[in-house]
Parts: C-alpha cells; structure tokens; sequence
C-alpha cells in the first residue's frame, strides 16, 4: 500500500536540517537535481538524497508518495523552467518554436534528470500548465481542436524525444562522447567510395552535422508543415452558412 502524503500545512519541519535549511518540496527537488547531475540517472536513492539535505531519508515520504512520486516531481521542474523563460508574443508558429527549443534547452541543462524523467507524464500544475499554453496557441491560430491535438502530440512528443536522445549523449563521459563524435571522422570519413558511394561523398558533410542535434531542423519541418495546413483547416473550422428562404408578400409570391 503506497505510503499517504501528509498535507503541505502539517509537513513543514520545525527545525532546519543539519544544513540550516527547512525541507520543502523545491528543496528536495532542487537537491536531486544536484544529486543527479553528481551521480547520473541511477544514482538517485533516499539514502543519497537525505544525506546530501541533511535530514533523515524517512522524511523525504512526509513530502512525495515516493521516488517515483519525486521523478515525475523533477519532470515537472523541468517541464516548467522551460515555461518560465518563454513569452507567447501572439505569431503561433514563432512562438511554437521558442517554446520548443525552450523545453528541449531546459531538459539538457539536467541531462541525467532528463534521462530519467523525458519519458514521463506528471500531471502536475506547471507541465499542464506547459500543455495548455501548447494548445491554446494553436487553437487561438485557428486549429480546429483535432489537428490541433494532432500538432500538439507530434510536437510536445519531437520535443521530449529529442530531449532525451539528446541528453543521452551529455549524460556520457566526457570520453566515451568524444569518441562517438571521433567516428564520423575517424571511421566514416574512410570508407571507401567503392563500397560506400553515397557515405564516401558526404562524408565531410556527415562530420560537421552529425555532432548536432537535429532537433532544430525537426521542430521547423513539424511547424511548416501545420503551418501548410492551417489555411484547410481554418476553412473547415468556420460554420456553414445557412441559407434563407427570400422574403414573401403577404399573399405567399416572392
């Protein structure tokens, strides 16, 4: 049986932690953040992370259900970072990719948090929050409600996906990514034209791309390509005018 939260009034700690500090659910979020970072993706426990605030593991379970509980608390986090760097500026397609790079850039700041939590729907108050700003750009542009769920879904999910993919690369060594990004040069750029035409030709090209995250050029391919639809779609959403029937004179003539 999952353990009871106790209610944000009566979970505050009276006294400060051995650090000074009084435990709320931002702290201890903040904290994993830093533990995560220290640690990687797998080396998130109670034990680590009350030790690292200075409190009994225990008490982290007055505050989250459990660690499963605080990984979708830390999702959220970063769900909302992104929010909070981003202005809606009324131009849905320049605001779409803002927001875009906004989430992708607030998960890879946190790689390891990113590897854990990218997966993840939360259902807390700032990811909704993210999810209605998404949808209310798009239905404010004139999306009739399913294609704007239908861009909605490809771009939070493009978002997400390159965020961890993306991240899982950060989240490497410094030296096990320098070698992946080594093999286009070392080992693509080789390969001879004989056998491998079409790599041998685009080799140097490959090398100076490969290292990037294509995410950018995604999130503009996903956004033309609602943009391309959007005049249909405006055209389906207006109502049908309805036709009247001509005026008559009293005796029934038209």
């Amino acid at each position: 049986m999952p353990k009871q939260v106790v209610p944000e009034g009566a979970r505050r700690r009276r006294r400060p932690t051995r650090q000074g500090s009084v435990l709320s659910e931002t702290l201890i979020v903040h904290t994993a953040l830093r533990v995560l970072k220290e640690h990687g993706s797998t080396g998130l426990t109670a034990r680590r992370l009350g030790a690292a605030l200075g409190a009994d593991p225990s008490t982290l379970y007055r505050y989250f259900a459990g660690m499963d509980d605080l990984t979708r608390a830390i999702g959220e986090e970063l769900m909302g970072r992104a929010l909070d760097d981003w202005t809606a500026t009324g131009h849905w397609q320049a605001d779409l990719r803002a927001l875009g790079l906004a989430i992708h850039a607030s998960y890879l700041a946190h790689p390891q948090a990113a590897v854990l939590t990218a997966s993840r729907v939360t259902g807390r108050p700032r990811e909704i929050a993210v999810d209605e700003a998404i949808l209310g750009v798009l239905r404010v542009a004139g999306f009739p409600d399913a294609t704007a769920v239908g861009v909605y879904h490809a771009f939070i999910d493009s978002s997400l996906a390159f965020a961890a993919l993306d991240a899982g690369s950060l989240a490497l060594t410094d030296e096990a990514r320098e070698a992946d990004d080594e093999m286009w040069s070392s080992t693509y750029a080789r390969l001879p034209a004989d056998t491998h035409p079409h790599i041998a030709a685009t080799a140097r090209l490959l090398a100076g791309r490969m290292t990037q995250s294509a995410y950018p050029v995604v999130l503009d391919t996903l956004l033309n390509a609602a943009a391309a639809r959007l005049p249909t779609a405006r055209r389906r959403r207006r109502p049908a005018r309805t036709q009247q029937a001509p005026a008559s004179d009293p005796g029934g003539r038209p």
